[in-house]
């Protein structure tokens, strides 16, 4: 027997419907309003994730900044800070380091984790909160984990509504999407 290679891209794409057509519209738009605020308050906006989360951080960052002339970084593309405090202290400290040094209150700290339970994010959003920064997660139910510890931790918690670690990181880069977009419009009027 062959892979069949047609039921699997089927389940693939049913299961990205599905998931697109139960994603929180509601917590979409609060973290749409956060990022409203932070523009309002003249604060920056600091990204932080692993893996496909981070490659999440760095497009979106850069997408944010550009068209939306909001201060936006990616703590995960500053090798040299990344590096230096995984070295210098642990790696659960990459994040919390570098947001000691960037965050000051006013800002929004959103963190992306497909199980919500990483500890390098989770430590950085620890940091943002002693910061006086608000937070907010774009995570999902990866092995049922309904969004990990990381969607108690924050004031807006978007929890892409499945087990998959592929299809919650596709929704992270279309729900950060969707936000730049409404803001662009928004600003347009």
């Amino acid at each position: 027997m062959g892979f069949d290679f047609d039921s699997f891209a089927e389940g693939y794409l049913s299961d990205l419907r599905r998931t697109l057509s139960e994603v929180s519209k509601s917590q979409i738009k609060a973290l749409w309003n956060e990022l409203e605020a932070v523009k309002e308050r003249g604060g920056n906006i600091h990204m932080i994730g692993n893996g496909g989360s981070a490659a999440t951080s760095s497009h979106s960052a850069g997408d944010w900044s550009k068209e939306l002339g909001i201060p936006t970084i990616a703590h995960t593309d500053n090798i040299s800070s990344f590096t230096a405090w995984a070295n210098d202290t642990d790696y659960v400290n990459v994040f919390a380091g570098q947001l000691s040094v960037f965050a000051k209150a006013g800002d929004l700290v959103i963190a992306y984790s497909g199980s919500g339970n990483s500890a390098n994010v989770l430590n950085g959003i620890t940091a943002a909160k002693e910061a006086g920064c608000r937070t907010a997660a774009v995570t999902g139910d990866y092995n049922g984990g309904a969004g990990g510890e990381l969607a108690g931790m924050v004031d807006v918690a978007i929890v892409v509504p499945t087990t998959s670690m592929e299809r919650i990181e596709d929704m992270q880069l279309i729900i950060n999407h969707i936000v730049k977009e409404a803001q662009k419009t928004n600003r347009g009027k």
